[in-house]
């Protein structure tokens, strides 16, 4: 049976949230304030490595509205597959398993218009992010993690902006406004940056996190501060009775529940299927390395057009964040992946390019959550109106997690949420 709304008006009861990345927490700390009494399920600990909210680039932008996919993409596919310092990569070993998501990948943008129609979605989520972060911030006593100093795209020429018209545009018609600097201005703002980039848009509006992991375990803190209990295993399914919920199944045991939040991430997959969704999500696993010799802070984060890398300094290391690489969870890193996040480092920064081969550096891998169009999965499960999903969110996880948030618990309450669920909707994939 399709159940898309509740029979009733949910009274506040008790909510197990599954996972406690960005979006998890968020969610946990939307729901106490609903009234909700809430139960933080994780095997790891909250802002822990295990998590993709940990290891990305930290940005929090209202620009990022434009998708993965985009019209052309399907030429570019066989490139991929052969090119291994590319920044979308395409383990072969995984091709047969991946063809059908591959596939609606390539659907979702292969016109304009589906384009268009994502970086709508994405901007619903996106718009606001920075505040939305700074306000949740000082409700934490994190406010120094969360800094609105903009975003800047660096490129190698005016030209080089202008190839990707289409990226630009759709931030414009989604009300994302950006300053041009010419060569003389990237040079007295952002001193650090290589002298090939002449030409850069700086995106005002954009803020950035200045340690993810440290700003997720802070937000949890503030959750069992005020009263979430934390659990640590790992959800293996639910328990319903004729419709509705009645418990979670773990592997530290049954935990009786009113309400379940998957916000597991990449492991959401296998519980929206017992949950009644045959959802496509699969990781695109992404890459970091950090740097924490001496090198020139940045004053902003920077995106160097085309390393396609976030870069920003946290806390006195440089962080260089990046790559897709489709292949499955489970296969080990491919830790080239972080060689060409340097050689890029190297291009774009003299000092990084000054620094000897063996300096140290931390690596890192994790798993992006990521539907084939761009998406994340918001909305209630087939099987029981008392299950809420909350994930899928690629590369906008850190940045939408304060709205993914209030919707949840705007839907456990019975509400009409603050954003048409409708882009968002597990059933969309047919």
């Amino acid at each position: 049976m399709h159940i898309d709304q509740p029979n009733e008006k949910a009274a506040p009861g008790h909510a197990v949230v599954i996972g406690a990345g960005i979006v998890g927490v968020c969610c946990a700390l939307a729901l106490q304030r609903s009234g909700w009494r809430v139960t933080l399920l994780e095997p790891g600990e909250p802002g822990g490595e295990q998590a993709a909210s940990y290891g990305n680039g930290g940005w929090l932008s209202p620009a990022s509205v434009v998708p993965m996919s985009m019209p052309g993409l399907w030429k570019k596919v066989p490139g991929y597959l052969l090119d291994r310092d590319g920044p979308l990569v395409i383990r072969w070993s995984a091709l047969p398993r991946l063809a059908p998501w591959l596939l609606r990948f390539v659907r979702a943008g292969a016109t304009v218009a589906r384009v268009e129609a994502t970086a709508r979605a994405l901007s619903a989520l996106l718009h606001d992010a920075p505040q939305r972060h700074a306000a949740l911030a000082a409700q934490a006593d994190a406010s120094p993690l969360i800094r609105h100093d903009g975003l800047l795209y660096a490129y190698p020429s005016r030209a080089a902006f202008e190839a990707e018209a289409l990226s630009w545009r759709l931030r414009r018609d989604n009300g994302v406004a950006w300053e041009e600097w010419d060569e003389a201005t990237l040079r007295a703002r952002v001193p650090a940056l290589s002298s090939r980039y002449r030409f850069g848009a700086w995106v005002g509006s954009g803020g950035n996190c200045q340690d993810p992991g440290a700003y997720v375990a802070a937000l949890a803190r503030c959750a069992q501060t005020q009263g979430t209990r934390r659990v640590s295993g790992r959800a293996l399914g639910f328990e319903c009775d004729r419709g509705r919920l009645q418990a979670v199944r773990t592997d530290a045991g049954r935990i009786d529940c009113d309400l379940a939040v998957v916000a597991a991430g990449v492991h959401s997959k296998a519980l929206a299927r017992e949950a009644g969704d045959r959802v496509p999500l699969e990781s695109e696993r992404g890459y970091h390395v950090e740097l924490t010799a001496s090198v020139d802070a940045l004053p902003m984060p920077v995106m160097p057009s085309d390393g396609k890398m976030a870069n920003a300094s946290m806390d006195g290391r440089l962080r260089i964040a990046g790559q897709v690489e489709l292949a499955s969870v489970a296969s080990a890193p491919d830790w080239r992946r972080v060689d060409v996040l340097m050689r890029h480092a190297r291009a774009s920064y003299a000092a990084v390019a000054g620094l000897p081969a063996d300096t140290p550096q931390r690596r890192w891998m994790g798993h992006r959550p990521s539907t084939p169009d761009g998406r994340p999965v918001i909305g209630r499960a087939q099987r029981s109106p008392q299950v809420l999903y909350a994930f899928g969110h690629g590369h906008v996880g850190l940045a939408a997690g304060p709205i993914t948030g209030q919707l949840v618990a705007e839907l456990a309450a019975g509400q009409t949420p603050c954003v048409d669920l409708g882009p968002y909707s597990p059933r969309r994939f047919g």
